[in-house]
């Protein structure tokens, strides 16, 4: 059971960061247990991790803030073990350099920078920048599978069905814009009525149109020719 001066530091550290957000970093307490604290850092610009969302947790001893947290990382993330203690000066791999000044914002401040960092560490793992990359752009979907997760950041879950929503309606109006791309070349292989009638024709083509001639002409020569002859029957 946790001490009345860590109840008391850890509501009033719970307070200064609703009031004060620090950048990249949210950390929110169980509802049911103070002692247990979980985090999500966003990954910088310009790193390997951007774009990423990790997920992990704090758990303070009940003499804190005399004595240091143990921090984990849970989502995948391509620097640090999951569901493994994290060696920091800031956690209880190191009691003799803990601080009692530092607060949850400096802890999760500090493992950022840490993060950001390629010195070897207890609980470090050593991947390439296209494996963080892509652990990166799969975290939020990963973190969202958890159901502590999807209770204390209900906001980035609504900011994970939303990319997901886009990303099927861009799915579904894929085809429509290939059936277009397809029908398109067709078209120009057709032409315009414009561009038919500028088609060369063969002159043997043209010599049948012109000495064709419409069945009306005909019987209008016809007509004509029988005329000029009955013309000497008339005068008789």
């Amino acid at each position: 059971m946790a001490e009345k001066a860590c109840v008391k530091r850890l509501q009033k550290e719970y307070r200064a960061l609703c009031k004060e957000p620090v950048s990249n970093v949210v950390a929110r307490p169980l509802p049911n247990d103070i002692l247990e604290w979980h985090y999500l850092l966003e990954g910088s610009d310009g790193t390997p991790f951007a774009g990423g969302y990790y997920y992990g947790k704090i758990k303070f001893p009940p003499e804190y803030p005399f004595k240091p947290p143990g921090i984990s990382m849970t989502t995948p993330n391509g620097r640090f073990m999951t569901q493994k203690k994290i060696c920091l000066s800031m956690s209880d791999f190191h009691p003799e350099s803990w601080n009692p000044m530092w607060s949850v914002s400096s802890i999760l401040t500090g493992l950022l920078s840490f993060m950001m960092d390629t010195s070897p560490t207890t609980g470090s793992v050593t991947t390439t920048v296209e494996e963080k990359q892509r652990l990166a752009k799969s975290s939020l979907a990963f973190n969202c599978k958890n159901p502590t997760f999807r209770k204390l950041f209900p906001e980035h879950v609504e900011k994970y069905e939303r990319q997901l929503a886009a990303q099927q309606s861009a799915e579904q109006s894929a085809p429509a814009s290939i059936q277009e791309e397809n029908f398109e070349p067709s078209l120009k292989k057709r032409g315009t009525r414009e561009e038919q009638k500028n088609i060369e024709v063969p002159k043997e083509v043209n010599n049948l149109r012109q000495r064709s001639f419409p069945s009306w002409w005909l019987l209008l020569l016809v007509f004509i020719f029988g005329g000029v002859m009955a013309l000497p029957l008339l005068q008789l």
